[in-house]
């Protein structure tokens, strides 16, 4: 199952449930338009993927996106407006995949979590992210 949360006409972000299978082949979640990419491949014992260089390409990135890939545990994503407004929140499961990709973000551990965070590069601290105060636990709205 594939969620695309949105606000205000826009991809906040793109959840694939830890349960979604493809019969067979190459499944990519995004479009080709998305900043980043990202994809459910299923092949068979010798199946044979191309040898292939991926081409020089000038790319101009206005903001970042992550993708987040929970291995295990339980996560809560909390969505903000880019006013740092809270907004509600997504519980992420094991094998869940999040990709994020405008407004705000937190995240809370309920259950101890091991987790992949991919992000397009070179990462510069002081220039790429902005943090601020976590919403009050009284006002979590879990979003189904």
């Amino acid at each position: 199952m594939i969620e695309k949360i949105k606000h205000k006409k826009k991809l906040f972000a793109l959840i694939v449930r830890g349960k979604y299978r493809s019969k067979k082949g190459v499944s990519f979640f995004t479009e080709n338009k998305d900043i980043q990419q990202f994809g459910y491949m299923n092949h068979k014992k010798l199946h044979v993927i191309k040898p292939h260089i991926h081409k020089r390409q000038t790319r101009k990135l206005i903001h970042t996106s992550e993708v987040i890939l929970l291995l295990k545990g339980i996560l809560r994503v909390d969505f903000y407006e880019k006013n740092k407004k809270y907004l509600f929140s997504k519980i992420l499961r094991e094998k869940d995949i999040i990709m994020l990709v405008h407004g705000a973000h937190g995240f809370k551990v309920i259950k101890n979590v091991q987790m992949l965070e991919i992000k397009q590069g070179p990462y510069i601290n002081k220039l790429d992210k902005v943090k601020f105060e976590e919403v009050n636990e009284s006002k979590i709205k879990i979003k189904k």
